[in-house]
């Protein structure tokens, strides 16, 4: 209806304002246009709207009090006599509240799933671990709901309070977890991970094109260590941005040599040399990393992703005593959230064994601080996870415990009890045995690639993770695996479990002999559908999984 026909059909418009009830009166154009004020009793103003006019009724004065004392009742009348605006409420408070399985069924169905693999499979990626209940309970709180860019007491936004008290405990939690001076070293807890931890320090040191050189991946080093493929194709942001040449292991015995390290140093002379990696299962000889960086005028970094824990436990050699900075992951063997985290050294330079006094920039007071915090935020990443910080910041406290020391050895325990077992049946490991968590199982010798076999292993519930070994074209074909002890350990496992846990790996390495013997590599996936051998070690492996309680839910 156009207002040609409103006026005809003699309807009117009524307004409110706060205390004054306004009609508009749609005028047919051939109606009079003039009113009779004594009449009608009432003050009327006429205009025009879109070529029609309007009138304006507006009441005596007498009428005008009694309608402002009756406002604010009249007004919440009206509130509560809108039909929409309850049930609009209605609608953002249910939303707001409903549980998973009623908010999405379908995801929900996923992580049930999810849920019952975990239960049901033994976990033997050595990158995860299972947190505690107050750690998921952190992770999925109304943390997430806050926005903190920058550090505490400089953010941002405001309302950062509490926010700014649960960083600072991390802070200091995360010091005492590795027996650190404050005075003498900083943290910062934001990272989103421990490769976004490498690439802030990097950042923030270097300028694009300046040289690293960290430990090849085929190796057992990190891709975030500057890795490119035998091709020349950059692999991750740290080759792109950066200049990278690695140092490797003796192909003959499987531990970095030390010596070629030290002469590549000599001549490429990078800015940051990197010891630490992800798949490296011996003790690091940081003394010696210390030696070549004072030589070559490097910072040294340690990236202590996988052996953070142990560290900590004092269950290996500590990187702290020798090294720069520090970085690491905040899951995996720390058995906290998924996320990094960065120490650097601060305060004045100190005169000790391998260390100069004119190192880095020529000043006597380290520069990291500033630097590594700006690289972090904004260069690199926006608002940190809230949720996340707080999460770690449990993880910590319990990382400082006596209940904690015995699970870093009892993690140390199974895997040399894993690495024993192996070898008892006649396995070939990378070095021969491991001095910490993970281990390196190099499957050449059965004429196997990890590929192939941890396809087999998952079919089996068995989770593991091909891995490089050096020598073959890790780019394109693996030839091993890597095995980690701290998930099945968090779970209640011991030494005579993994005895057991030996068993099915064997058992899984010979069903991929037999299935490649009979397919080949071309249809090997296909050997795998409806093979008896597997159902019956899957059936095995969920029986003995489903022993151990789950660590952080209820199933």
């Amino acid at each position: 209806m156009d207002l040609t026909q409103a006026a005809q059909s003699g309807l009117s418009l009524r307004f409110h304002s706060s205390s004054i009830p306004i009609q508009l009166q749609l005028l047919d154009q051939k109606q009079e246009t003039h009113i009779d004020n004594e009449e009608n009793q009432t003050e009327d103003e006429q205009f025009s709207i879109l070529g029609h006019q309007v009138c304006i009724k507006r009441p005596r004065d007498n009428s005008s009090q009694s309608s402002s004392s009756s406002s604010t009742t009249s007004s919440s009348k009206r509130v509560a006599m809108d039909p929409g605006l309850e049930s609009r409420r209605a609608m953002v408070r249910a939303w707001g509240n409903h549980r998973l399985p009623v908010a999405d069924p379908e995801i929900h169905e996923i992580m049930e799933k999810e849920k019952q693999r975990q239960f049901k499979g033994i976990e033997l990626i050595a990158s995860e671990n299972f947190v505690c209940r107050a750690v998921m309970e952190a992770l999925g709180s109304h943390l997430t709901n806050k926005y903190s860019e920058g550090l505490p007491g400089s953010r941002y936004y405001t309302g950062n309070q509490y926010i700014d008290q649960i960083e600072l405990i991390c802070w200091s939690r995360a010091l005492a977890a590795f027996g650190l001076d404050s005075d003498k070293w900083g943290v910062n807890v934001q990272p989103y991970s421990c490769t976004s931890a490498n690439f802030s320090v990097f950042t923030g040191l270097l300028l694009p094109g300046d040289r690293i050189m960290g430990l090849d991946s085929p190796s057992g080093g990190h891709l975030s260590h500057g890795y490119y493929t035998p091709g020349g194709k950059n692999v991750s942001a740290s080759s792109i941005f950066f200049e990278s040449l690695p140092y490797k292991v003796n192909p003959q015995t499987g531990y970095i040599d030390y010596d070629k390290m030290e002469e590549k140093a000599m001549d490429f002379r990078p800015k940051i040399l990197i010891c630490g990696g992800s798949s490296y299962p011996r003790e690091w000889d940081y003394a010696r990393f210390r030696q070549v960086a004072d030589k070559i005028g490097a910072v040294l970094m340690c990236d202590m992703a996988h052996i953070s824990g142990l560290v900590a436990a004092k269950e290996c050699v500590s990187p702290f005593e020798y090294c720069d900075i520090v970085t690491s992951t905040t899951h995996k063997s720390l058995r906290g959230p998924r996320g990094g985290i960065i120490f650097y050294r601060k305060g004045p330079k100190l005169r000790k064994q391998g260390m100069l006094l004119s190192h880095g920039d020529g000043s006597s007071h380290y520069d990291f601080e500033e630097k590594i915090n700006f690289a972090v935020h904004p260069s690199t990443q926006g608002g940190p996870h809230n949720n996340h910080i707080a999460a770690l910041a449990i993880a910590l406290k319990q990382v400082a415990t006596p209940e904690y020391k015995a699970y870093m050895q009892q993690v140390r325990k199974n895997a040399q009890a894993l690495a024993s077992a192996l070898l008892r049946r006649k396995c070939r490991l990378v070095t021969g045995g491991t001095d910490n968590h993970l281990l390196l199982w190099d499957l050449t010798a059965w004429g196997l690639t990890g590929k192939c076999y941890e396809k087999v292993c998952e079919m089996c519930h068995i989770t593991l993770n091909k891995s490089a070994i050096f020598g073959d074209n890790g780019a394109i074909c693996p030839g091993g695996v890597r095995i980690g002890a701290p998930a099945m350990t968090s779970r209640g496992c011991i030494e005579a479990d993994f005895e057991t846990i030996a068993d099915f790996l064997l058992k899984a390495a010979q069903i991929t002999t037999v299935v490649q013997r009979e397919h080949g590599k071309k249809d090997f996936l296909k050997g795998l559908h409806n093979n008896r051998d597997i159902v019956e070690l899957r059936n095995r492996v969920e029986i003995f999984a489903s022993q151990f309680a789950m660590p952080g839910f209820d199933i």
